[in-house]
């Protein structure tokens, strides 16, 4: 179904995805409005993401996907939000599971990708949610989990949950258990102010069996060989997945400030003032509007791109970042995303009453904004006191790195 990237590889295949994204922005831009109605992606978008190859960048080469480097999600996520955040964020996530199959068993990746090399996967990896308990062959799941996006058109489901045992000695695991659509319910929830087209329904489970091979402990993801390395040697399925997971999604949030900042410097360049027929570009104030959101946004880049290219030259040094670096990458990672909803809030404070009147995009791209920035991995409260912890010689309080 989508474009194989062929015999290319690096840059190449990398300028290949970029451009293959590019070309889409004029339709994703005109759909807008109707992927907000519908709540969900229309079944055109997904399937001019699966045309292009979109979806299948972070996947093996082996299965026919581009197996390109991780900052590759930034970029694509970046450019696609430019046109929609929901957009971007339904790319980013299923794009990254891909991904995250790369590193479970090659079993479970036989099973899915064997069946359909472009099957989506949806997740929710909100670990208090789900309740497992060891049984032989495997684990027995029940829960019920929020904002799983995308789920309507996904297959497969990656979902967290804490594993109990009745030996208190033992204590807790964090695993990913990876759910056929026949074993879990969609519950139609996803009634929102912003990105409203991700479809981020709720996902429930009752006493599902999942076989050992169809899960992964969160302690064999945190960075080195994974269940999956002996099929996939390439250094992005050894990269600390929970490390890098803001990374994820934050490229989406870039792509909607570019768009705001965009479509604010071109009405000023051509706007009058209502109230004294002035030219808003002659404004000083105008001015310094642009350059410090410019400032904002073009930082943020940097923070997340530099973070991406960091980890990936690492894992290719065969070296395992150590906590001090983890939570730096999850403090960057919250700190870039609140970068760009600063700018787009100041942009639309500028903007005045324009950005009140429901058939523009811009009051779109201050909900999208503030959608965005709510996910946990962007709360800098929680990140930046994780990092000052370790900073100050304490124990991390994030299980999952």
């Amino acid at each position: 179904m989508g474009q194989s990237i062929g015999p290319e590889a690096g840059e190449s295949a990398y300028a290949t995805m970029v451009a293959r994204a590019r070309s889409l922005l004029p339709q994703l831009r005109e759909r807008a409005a109707r992927t907000e109605e519908l709540r969900h992606l229309p079944p055109e978008t997904e399937r001019d993401l699966h045309d292009a190859g979109l979806f299948r960048m972070l996947q093996p080469r082996r299965i026919g996907g581009a197996e390109l480097d991780y900052v590759a999600l930034i970029d694509c996520a970046d450019l696609l939000g430019q046109a929609d955040a929901s957009v971007a964020w339904n790319f980013a996530n299923l794009a990254s599971h891909h991904w995250m199959l790369g590193m479970f068993d090659a079993k479970a990746q036989d099973l899915v990708w064997g069946r359909d090399a472009d099957a989506l996967i949806a997740s929710s990896f909100i670990f208090p949610a789900g309740r497992a308990a060891r049984v032989k062959g495997g684990y027995r799941l029940h829960g019920s989990w929020p904002f799983s996006s995308g789920v309507a058109s996904c297959e497969w489901n990656m979902l967290a949950s804490v594993v109990y045992s009745d030996d208190e000695a033992d204590g807790i695991e964090y695993r990913i258990f990876l759910l056929p659509r026949s074993d879990y319910k969609v519950l139609d929830t996803w009634n929102v102010t912003g990105l409203r087209g991700t479809g981020s329904c709720d996902v429930e489970v009752r006493e599902a069996f999942v076989a050992d091979h169809m899960t992964v402990a969160v302690g064999e993801l945190a960075g080195g060989p994974t269940p999956g390395s002996h099929v996939n040697p390439n250094p992005l399925y050894a990269l600390p997945v929970f490390s890098l997971f803001p990374y994820v999604l934050s490229g989406v949030a870039l792509g909607n400030a570019q768009a705001c900042l965009d479509d604010y410097t071109e009405v000023a360049r051509h706007r009058i003032s209502t109230y004294n027929r002035a030219k808003l570009s002659d404004f000083q104030s105008t001015q310094i509007k642009i350059a410090e959101a410019s400032a904002k946004i073009d930082a943020a880049r940097l923070v997340m791109r530099s973070a991406c290219i960091e980890a990936m030259e690492a894992a290719r040094r065969g070296r395992i970042p150590d906590t001090a670096t983890k939570t730096r990458y999850r403090r960057d990672g919250a700190f870039s995303v609140n970068l760009c909803t600063d700018a787009v809030s100041m942009l639309f404070a500028a903007s005045g009453a324009r950005g009140l009147f429901t058939t523009g995009v811009l009051q779109r791209q201050f909900r999208d904004a503030h959608a965005i920035n709510s996910h946990l991995a962007f709360n800098f409260d929680a990140a930046g006191t994780n990092y000052g912890r370790v900073a100050l010689g304490l124990p991390s309080e994030n299980l999952t790195l």
